[in-house]
C-alpha cells in the first residue's frame, strides 16, 4: 500500500509540475500585452486626431484674424 501511495504521490507531483500551466500563463501574458498595445495605439490615434483638429481650428482662426486685419489695412489705405 505504501508503494502505491508513493507512486500516486510521484504522479501527483509530475501532474502539478506539468508545463501546460506555464504555457497558459504565457498565453495570458501575450494576450494582455496585445490588449495593452491595442489600447495604447487607440489612445495615440485619438490624441493625434485631437491635436490635428485643434491645430486646424487654430489655423482657421488665425486665417480669419489675418484676413480681417488685411481688410482693415486695405480700407485704411483707400482713405
Amino acid at each position: 500500500m505504501k508503494k502505491v501511495l508513493a507512486i500516486f504521490a510521484v504522479a501527483a507531483v509530475f501532474a502539478a509540475c506539468n508545463n501546460s500551466a506555464s504555457e497558459t500563463a504565457a498565453e495570458a501574458v501575450d494576450s494582455a500585452a496585445s490588449a495593452v498595445e491595442a489600447a495604447v495605439d487607440t489612445t495615440v490615434n485619438n490624441a493625434v486626431a485631437t491635436v490635428d483638429s485643434a491645430a486646424s481650428a487654430i489655423v482657421d482662426s488665425a486665417k480669419a484674424k489675418v484676413g480681417a486685419a488685411a481688410d482693415a489695412v486695405k480700407e485704411e489705405v483707400k482713405k
